[in-house]
């Protein structure tokens, strides 16, 4: 925030306008570091009515303020456990873990407490990263909308979870080597009978092909489906993630054929354009029958032209 003249008045400018673009009531936070800005803007929710959604704590003094008067367990990365052990070491405000020493944060926690310490006394210990870093991971997952007995609608599910992942991984440039295919029935009814399993499947080659991915959790979901069980989950997770072009420590592996990133480069552009599922694996259906309900979905004012309010004027 350095060479900036009035950040107050660049926080009110930047909150009104995510208000008039997304229609989302916003609070801004200003300080020296990652976890002081986000202590500023639980400030500013706090005391809205005072500051107006906006609270800059780049002055010490104010910053002391802001610190003795929240909880520590407002302190981003602070949980209900870590709370209470801070809370029998005497730590029951923000001020109170930033005055506390470093070193022995770090024995009794870890060093992510210690960070979390020193960027409350303004020393910045979290790179600010201007675009977020490829997941390692990546997972597409949803509870059904009713009980399944067949495999026949899990593998649509299967498929269409597939589907999905792929998008975000090749979304962010990526490749993946595993995937782990998983089936579960319900956790909490006494009255079904229990069961979870899941596989892990090796691709021939890292890949962002939907059909090659697809047809790898299909196989693993034969594996594992057992007849009988009230399946409520599937997940897919996309493991062993690379970019592409990364260096490879086998020379002689086998790679993707160009082929296949022609296909779903035409595939993502198309459903760029027109829609997600305007091309689709066969096995995804257009509306599943055992698809989540959402039943209490909110509306979409801000995402859907169908679903806007209107307003008659007479």
């Amino acid at each position: 925030m350095t060479g900036i003249a009035d950040r107050d008045q660049l926080g009110r400018r930047i909150r009104a306008q995510v208000l008039k673009l997304a229609g989302i009531p916003t609070c801004v936070g200003i300080a020296p570091t990652k976890t002081l800005a986000k202590l500023a803007n639980q400030a500013a929710k706090r005391w809205q009515k005072h500051c107006g959604g906006v609270m800059d704590i780049c002055d010490p003094e104010r910053r002391d303020k802001v610190l003795k008067a929240l909880p520590v367990a407002e302190v981003w990365g602070v949980g209900r456990r870590m709370n209470e052990h801070l809370t029998t070491m005497g730590i029951k405000t923000a001020w109170d873990l930033a005055q506390a020493d470093p070193w022995t944060l770090r024995k009794q926690f870890s060093v992510v407490v210690e960070k979390t310490a020193r960027e409350l006394r303004g020393t910045p210990c979290l790179a600010l990263e201007e675009t977020a870093p490829p997941k390692q991971e990546i997972c597409s997952s949803r509870a059904f909308g009713e009980r399944l007995y067949e495999i026949a609608p899990i593998r649509e599910a299967v498929a269409t979870y597939a589907s999905r992942a792929c998008e975000k991984l090749r979304a962010q440039g990526s490749l993946c080597k595993k995937v782990r295919v998983a089936i579960r029935t319900g956790m909490f009814n006494p009255d079904e009978a229990k069961f979870a399993k899941g596989i892990l499947c090796e691709l021939p080659y890292p890949s962002d092909d939907t059909r090659l991915i697809t047809r790898a959790a299909l196989q693993g979901l034969e594996a594992i489906f057992r007849p009988g069980p009230a399946y409520a989950k599937a997940e897919i997770m996309l493991l062993d993630l690379r970019q592409q072009g990364e260096f490879s420590d086998d020379l002689f592996a086998e790679t993707q054929p160009a082929a296949a990133e022609k296909v779903m480069s035409v595939l993502d552009e198309i459903n760029g354009r027109w829609g997600r599922g305007t091309l689709r694996p066969a096995r995804v259906p257009v509306t599943p029958g055992w698809g989540m309900k959402q039943e209490l979905k909110s509306p979409s004012y801000t995402t859907r032209w169908d679903q806007l309010w209107r307003a008659r004027c007479r």
